[in-house]
């Protein structure tokens, strides 16, 4: 019994971590259409984080009911004359004079700006985040030099220097990062290099540590490495009882193993070493000429050295549109993801439900505050890109509804709507059950 306390209490962390983003992305949306709606004239009765029975209330001086409510699995905003929580239809007659309150009868241009609100607030949420870390994690110099040294396993020598301006390596010469990067394919493998570095100066050589080391920078959730238990920082000295220097030795034997065990020996900055057993896991990924392949991986990005760059401050424009470009990669992912799998290109294990998003995000949160909102700005944006399918019961599907009336000047008849709504119900709920069967059986 004992032996099932610590993945009791890891369950419930998972849970709370889910529940915590969920309640951010959903208050964000909702408050999206909540926030354009009043500003367009229509009046929100009620805004939930939560749906189920009340447990704390207050109501404004505009008559919002605002609430907290016992099951913190979603939200919503009921406006005026709203038949529920999803804003389908009128609920109750509305005195004709506040009949421009409601979401039904609002402007055209009234109810589209309020529905697409909620997925562009979750753009903003996401630009925001992103943006925030450029801004206050800085971006690297136009100059190469370095800034703070890492820890480096016993037995390698590391006599960079933060300040180092770095002018060469392995007498190849170095102008940007990027020719570190390029003179990897031609260097040695080896745990040492030497590096050309102007220190106070003079132009000197120093020894250092190889520029692409095996030293993991992130653990992608729910992969091999995520459940063995790596970390971003954990250096992998072995595979299978054969030294690893380079982060290119790793990748090419989780590819030779095609799916079988592999065996890890890994260096932790403040334990030691300790061996981990990963089973890669198969994936399709972007190719280079545009389509798919199938590559084994076990999950982690690695390859920086033992030194970061040195960081200037980022101005307030720049990490704006780093953020903006970091969000449409997000989107264009889930559109070029999606297609692929329509159209058979990919898997549809690729499609995961509640319980790969739920352990995900327990994952993000492990790893610390800084992954754990960079994942809520992930999933902000996907979250905002689902509801912008023309689907209907999802905001995409309302949109659909208003572009049908702005081209016929009428909407659709009750009955289409009815018809199509049961549809779009049909096919959500078909989805999240797909997503729950990947959850459970796939690989």
């Amino acid at each position: 019994m004992t032996d099932l306390i610590p993945q009791f209490g890891s369950t419930i962390y998972t849970l709370a971590s889910f529940v915590v983003a969920l309640a951010v992305i959903v208050t964000v949306h909702e408050y999206g259409h909540y926030i354009i709606g009043r500003l367009s004239g229509i009046r929100a009765e009620v805004f939930s984080v939560g749906f189920g029975p009340r447990l704390v209330s207050r109501r404004d001086r505009r008559g919002t009911l605002w609430q907290i409510a016992a099951l913190p699995l979603g939200g919503y905003v009921r406006f005026l004359g709203d038949a529920n929580a999803a804003s389908a239809g009128t609920g109750h007659k509305v005195d004709p004079a506040l009949l421009r309150q409601t979401l039904t009868g609002a402007p055209l241009w009234a109810r589209f700006a309020t529905l697409l609100a909620g997925p562009v607030f979750n753009f903003i949420l996401s630009i925001l985040i992103f943006g925030g870390f450029a801004l206050f994690q800085g971006l690297p110099t136009q100059q190469v030099e370095v800034g703070e040294i890492s820890p480096a396993p016993p037995g390698i020598v590391n006599q960079l220097q933060p300040g180092d301006l770095i002018t060469g390596i392995g007498g190849q010469k170095v102008e940007s990062w990027a020719d570190i990067s390029a003179a990897v394919d031609t260097l040695p493998i080896a745990p040492q290099q030497d590096w050309q570095v102007l220190r106070d100066g003079l132009e000197i050589t120093v020894t250092g540590p190889d520029p692409m080391p095996a030293r993991i920078s992130g653990v992608a959730p729910r992969s091999a490495a995520a459940d063995a238990g790596l970390m971003a920082g954990d250096v992998v000295i072995g595979i299978d009882d054969q030294p690893i220097t380079r982060f290119t030795q790793m990748r090419d034997m989780v590819e030779a193993a095609q799916g079988n065990p592999l065996a890890l020996q890994v260096w932790r900055p403040d334990s030691g070493v300790a061996n981990y057993t990963l089973i890669p896991k198969e994936q399709d990924l972007p190719a280079a000429d545009g389509g798919y392949e199938k590559r084994w991986l076990i999950g982690v990005t690695g390859g920086e050295s033992f030194f970061a760059p040195a960081m200037r401050r980022a101005g307030p424009i720049e990490a704006l549109w780093l953020g903006i470009g970091q969000t449409w990669q997000i989107i264009a992912g889930s559109i070029t993801g999606l297609w692929a799998m329509i159209t058979g290109q990919i898997g549809s294990c690729n499609l995961g439900g509640a319980i790969s998003i739920a352990e995900s995000t327990g994952q993000a949160a492990s790893a610390g505050g800084a992954s754990f909102l960079w994942w809520i700005a992930v999933l902000s944006a996907a979250i905002g890109f689902l509801n912008l399918l023309p689907i209907p019961v999802l905001d995409g599907g309302h949109l659909m509804f208003y572009a049908w009336e702005a081209v016929t000047g009428r909407p659709p008849s009750d009955r289409a709507l009815n018809l199509l709504t049961a549809i779009g119900m049909a096919a959500v709920l078909s989805l999240m059950i797909f997503g729950l069967t990947n959850d459970l059986f796939c690989p």
